[in-house]
Formats: C-alpha cells, structure tokens, sequence
C-alpha cells in the first residue's frame, strides 16, 4: 500500500514560509521579553518560569534577568536533548537565545542609546508617577504591572508556540519531570511554577505577591489560548425536535447557513428523531432563537460556544 507523506512542520530554508515562521519567532521573543522585563521585573512579580527564578536573582544579587535564563537553559536544553531526544529543535535554542538578549539588550539600549535614565530604563512605561520609585507603587503599579505583563507575555508566548517552538524553561523542565516521572505533565508544570511563585514569596516577603504572580499567570493562559486558537463569537446549535424540515427550511433560507443533520435515538423511550447542528454568528443568535420558538417551543436546544470555525463561510484554514 502506498501511502503519501506530507510535511506540515518543515519549511524549505529560505522559503516565503521559513521567513515567516522566524519573523513571528522574532517578533514572539522580543514582545516576551518586553513582558518580563518592563513589567515582571520592575515590580518584583514571579510568574513562575525561568524568568521567574531570574527576577528573584535580579533583585537580590543583580544579576541580569536575561543572562540568568540563559544559564538555566542551557544545561536545561542539553538534558532535554538527551532525555527527550532531537525533538527540542533549532527554533527553541534560538528563541531563548533570542529572549535572552532582548530581557538585557532593551534597557541597555534605552539607557546608553537614547539617554534615559537607570530608573527610567528599567521602568519606562511608569506606570505609577516616578515609576517603581513611588512609594504608591506597590499598591497600584503591582496590578496594573501583573495585568498587562499578562497580556503582554502570553502574546509573546503565543506567537513563539505558533511556530511549534518553545521559549524553553520550565515547561521544558516538565517535560522532562513527566518523562522521568510518569506523572501527568500538566501536574508537573503546575507544580514547577507553584515551587517558583513560592519562592518569589520567600524572596520578596509580601503575602500579596504570590497572588499577583498568579493573576499574571492566569491572564497569560487566556492569552496564549486566544493567539493559538482564536478569538471567536460564533454559536453552535444542537436542535432536536419533532419539526426538523422546517427549522431545517428556516435555517437555509432566512440565515442562510448550512449544517448538518443526525440520527438520534430518546434516552427515555428509543424514539428515533434527528438532530440538526448548525453555526451562526453571534448577531445570528437571537433569529434563530426566535424561529425555533416560533417553529417548536418544545425543541430541546442546545448552544455552546464555538471557539474556532474553519472552512467556507468562516475563517479559512492557515497555509
């Protein structure tokens, strides 16, 4: 038997598609370093992670976030390369390399290139007046910091995953934890980061810390799952009822949208029926209530959120 293989992870070097995947890793690992550094650092969050560890470093013996993570990964690469195996790949060696530089390389710049200040360079956004140097900081710049650096890392984060690449650190830690452990790998990236927001709190003795960490970490979860996925509003329909044909007619000629239909059998009574499953758009929503209880108002309906739609009439598939 024949069989055709088709890549979908390699890109032929040098190749309209090679150049995007390295912009989007480019443009992933300085918008993630931009997070941590203007808005993780400054503020003495840790959301767990290598960055996390590093923050802590940072404060306490000022050692350069970004140096500090590239010490950790590396010896972390080179033990996932061996337990996990070739797989860890050229793009997340160069992805933390790349972090790395732009965690130190931003403030540098800001402060020897363009003449700001040390305190200026490290907070340039200041989000509180007189940035960290505030005495008010600690009570509004920490949420405001733990907020947007969310937004700020996950979309940095999402971008790199959608190269199939990883910025390395703890979630290359859990890999290899799983591998060696058996334990689920969600549990063991939980528990990595848990151990490093702990230790944030031991290193920055404020009971408030631990929960703005965990604020940050929250927010960057919707985030990567947002530019992974997709934002969408459309609603799936499960319809059944006893006058399928004519919400089947109302579907086709007043929303003009497609679906599909299927046998179904009653749990209480083995009645076959059928089930119409359909997806409209969120300003659709309310027609189609309106008709099926106009059509039925005993059809059992079920609407759940569709959180991507592919294909014609929504959003294309990605090339």
């Amino acid at each position: 038997m024949n069989v055709m293989k088709v890549s979908f992870y390699k890109e032929k070097i040098f190749s309209a598609e090679w150049f995007q995947t390295y912009a989007t890793l480019f443009l992933g690992s300085l918008v993630i370093a931009t997070g941590y550094t203007f808005f993780m650092t400054p503020y003495k969050i840790v959301p767990g992670g290598i960055y996390g560890i590093s923050t802590i470093l940072n404060h306490k013996v000022g050692f350069p976030i970004g140096m500090a993570a590239l010490c950790f990964n590396l010896p972390l690469s080179l033990i996932s390369i061996k337990i996990l195996g070739k797989h860890f790949g050229l793009r997340t060696f160069i992805c933390f390399l790349w972090v790395a530089m732009f965690a130190d390389g931003l403030p540098w710049m800001l402060e020897h290139v363009f003449g700001y200040t040390h305190a200026l360079a490290i907070d340039p956004l200041q989000l509180v007046p007189e940035g960290i140097d505030n005495p008010d900081a600690a009570k509004e710049g920490v949420l405001l910091a733990s907020v947007f650096g969310g937004v700020v890392i996950g979309l940095g984060a999402g971008l790199i995953l959608k190269t199939r690449s990883s910025s390395g650190g703890t979630d290359v830690l859990a890999s290899v934890l799983h591998k060696v452990t058996r334990k689920p790998l969600g549990m063991m990236q939980m528990t990595v980061d848990s151990v490093i927001v702990i230790l944030g709190f031991i290193a920055f003795p404020d009971w408030k810390t631990p929960f703005y960490s965990l604020i940050t970490i929250f927010i960057m979860g919707k985030v990567i799952d947002i530019v992974l996925g997709g934002y969408s509003s459309d609603k799936t329909f499960f319809i059944v009822s006893e006058k399928t044909e004519e919400i089947r007619k109302f579907i086709l000629s007043e929303l003009h949208r497609g679906g599909s239909i299927v046998p179904v059998n009653g749990m209480w009574n083995r009645v076959e029926k059928e089930m119409i499953m359909t997806v409209v758009h969120r300003k659709e929503l309310s027609t189609l209530r309106k008709g099926i209880a106009h059509i039925d108002p005993n059809a059992f309906t079920m609407i759940l959120d569709a959180k991507e739609i592919l294909g014609q009439g929504f959003k294309r598939f990605e090339e």
